[in-house]
């Protein structure tokens, strides 16, 4: 998990924690900022309870001890250590642009080879408009490819995004390793750090979420909204 570390070794911890919240689809840590991850639950539920070991806890912990559950075996405990890394991180918003995960796939991708790990409600998008398009997902649905097939057809696609709750199962240095050197490489989804750390590893473009209302968020977040219904928030991309 080197990218966990060398993320973990960039963060300035000297800030307190306010605020923890996990929801059905998501979680949020308000440190210094506000950060987002998914919180898995279908993956959650499939691990043995207790699936959170000391609920109640963490606002008792500093935000460095929130970071180091990002390395839980835990879904629900590595969420919120996630959580607590993008409410630590410091970003540069002139060097980000407001571009969408996947109209940057769109643009990349189009008669091209493309692989996607995690299905992402633009799936039917980017099929129409991409020579092939392969879907690996944990929990696949219809043409979906299961997470075994990730070692035969990731290196054969022109350009790959990756779910950045690959962070989150701790799965994202392997799926990175299978990339050809030649292919575009997209990490997105709130979950993934808005950080250029992740360039160190062959990605070309980070695509995430800066919270811009924390209140509007965490009240979001304790309400059950999905993805698409997280409001308060910026879909940003760092390009490399």
């Amino acid at each position: 998990m080197k990218i966990l570390d060398d993320l973990i070794s960039q963060l300035d911890m000297d800030a307190p924690v306010h605020d923890v919240r996990q929801g059905v689809f998501h979680t949020a840590v308000l440190s210094r900022h506000c950060g987002l991850a998914a919180t898995l639950p279908k993956d959650a539920l499939r691990q043995k309870p207790p699936l959170v070991r000391e609920p109640g806890s963490f606002l008792e912990k500093s935000a460095e001890e929130l970071t180091r559950l990002a390395y839980s075996p835990s879904i629900l405990e590595a969420a919120v250590g996630m959580a607590a890394i993008n409410s630590l991180l410091e970003l540069d918003a002139g060097g980000c642009v407001e571009l969408n995960a996947a109209e940057l796939i769109l643009e990349k991708g189009r008669g091209k080879q493309v692989a996607i790990v995690g299905h992402f409600p633009f799936i039917p998008r980017v099929s129409e408009a991409v020579a092939r398009l392969w879907v690996i997902e944990k929990n696949p649905q219809g043409d979906d490819l299961s997470e075994d097939a990730a070692a035969h057809v990731i290196p054969q696609a022109d350009i790959v995004a990756i779910t950045g709750t690959a962070l989150t199962n701790h799965t994202l240095d392997r799926l990175l390793g299978l990339c050809s050197p030649a292919a575009f490489v997209v990490v997105l989804g709130d979950t993934t750090p808005l950080s250029p750390v992740l360039f160190d590893y062959g990605v070309d473009a980070v695509s995430g979420t800066r919270v811009v209302d924390p209140g509007l968020v965490l009240r979001c977040v304790s309400e059950g909204a999905n993805f698409r219904q997280i409001r308060g928030t910026r879909r940003l991309t760092l390009m490399k």
